[in-house]
């Protein structure tokens, strides 16, 4: 079934004026919060539809609106629907009694708190970002799972959030408004090592982009990247290893030394990026020249080799611009002096 509906977020004083939907038994919002609207009559234009919707659900007339987006809501039951996505800052009238739910006004902050679709937090995410008009797609899997997410025809990365003890929520969330919230999700790091006459070592370091979305243009791990939801760990790292170096890893030179919980929150851009994850730790010894290497230019900026006490004294007196966790590179120093001695 394919039908045509709006919704619209309706602001006030920091506040969206939020509809729990509790009524029908057969609808597909069925106990989630969204904002206000409905499915387009004969003929109506989104506007059209837009203010007659809001004016028999909530009783006030839209003095100030904008058109925001489309929305393809595909709920994997059968159910296609083209949301036309709308917010408004200016009413009037009086509030009356909503049929399909109870009105409340909710801190927008508060939204995310509230049992809305998981969808939903990426276009609040795009409405809060002023983002230009956007066609977003969300796919669902015929329950509350999202499937996949696509934003002006590119997809966008989704994560599996986990449970401290490293298990999957079932909750699957896309990446920004991961970091934005601060859910925890799995990566992988591979440090690429090789000896040296020095402390025994070096650690080869990337250069993170500028244009990367947290710490630019610092230094980083060999490779790291983050596990796509329904993705295993070990394929992620051999991913990650092809696709920003140019490494061709087999499963067996990738020696896992542990997992790692890191997390930090700073401002990037004028956003807040919240960093929680579990990182499955991994080291690769195989002879690599960097002049062989094809990076990912979206990705990394550059590649070094340096001494591990070199580098390590450097990451705890931030001496060096970087973005490395020392209780890992603690972990990696650990693991090579074990196979130095042999154990």
């Amino acid at each position: 079934m394919t039908s045509l509906s709006t919704l619209c977020y309706i602001e006030k004083d920091g506040q969206y004026l939020m509809l729990h939907r509790t009524v029908k038994k057969n609808d597909v919002n069925k106990d989630k919060w969204i904002g206000v609207g409905g499915h387009f009559e004969a003929d109506e234009s989104p506007e059209e539809c837009v203010l007659r919707e809001v004016k028999e659900e909530t009783g006030y007339t839209l003095a100030s609106y904008r058109f925001r987006g489309i929305v393809t809501f595909v709920s994997g039951n059968g159910v296609t629907e083209y949301m036309h996505l709308f917010t408004a800052d200016e009413f009037e009238g009086k509030p009356i009694a909503c049929d399909e739910g109870e009105l409340e006004w909710v801190k927008k902050e508060d939204v995310l708190k509230l049992n809305i679709w998981e969808g939903d937090r990426i276009f609040l995410r795009l409405l809060a970002d002023e983002e230009p008009f956007f066609s977003l797609k969300l796919v669902y899997d015929g329950h509350d799972t999202l499937v996949s997410a696509v934003l002006n025809g590119k997809p966008m990365e989704l994560f599996d959030i986990l449970n401290p003890d490293g298990s999957k929520t079932g909750i699957v969330r896309e990446r920004v408004v991961a970091h934005r919230e601060g859910s925890l999700h799995a990566t992988v790091h591979m440090w690429i090592v090789r000896p040296n006459e020095k402390s025994g070592y070096d650690v080869l370091l990337q250069k993170r982009s500028q244009t990367k979305d947290s710490n630019p243009g610092s230094y980083d791990i060999s490779s790291a990247g983050h596990v796509d939801a329904g993705d295993e760990i070990l394929e992620s790292a051999i991913r990650e290893l092809k696709e920003e170096l140019g490494i061709e890893a087999k499963p067996e030179e990738l020696h896992y030394i542990g997992v790692h919980y890191g997390a930090f929150e700073a401002e990037f851009y004028g956003k807040m990026f919240r960093d929680r994850e579990l990182s499955s730790v991994y080291v690769y010894t195989e002879p690599v020249e960097i002049e062989n290497l094809k990076l990912q230019k979206e990705e990394v900026e550059a590649v070094r080799w340096m001494d591990y006490e070199e580098c390590r004294q450097k990451v705890h007196d931030g001496t060096m611009p970087n973005c490395i966790y020392e209780d890992e590179f603690r972990m990696v120093g650990e693991y090579l002096d074990r196979v130095s001695d042999g154990r």
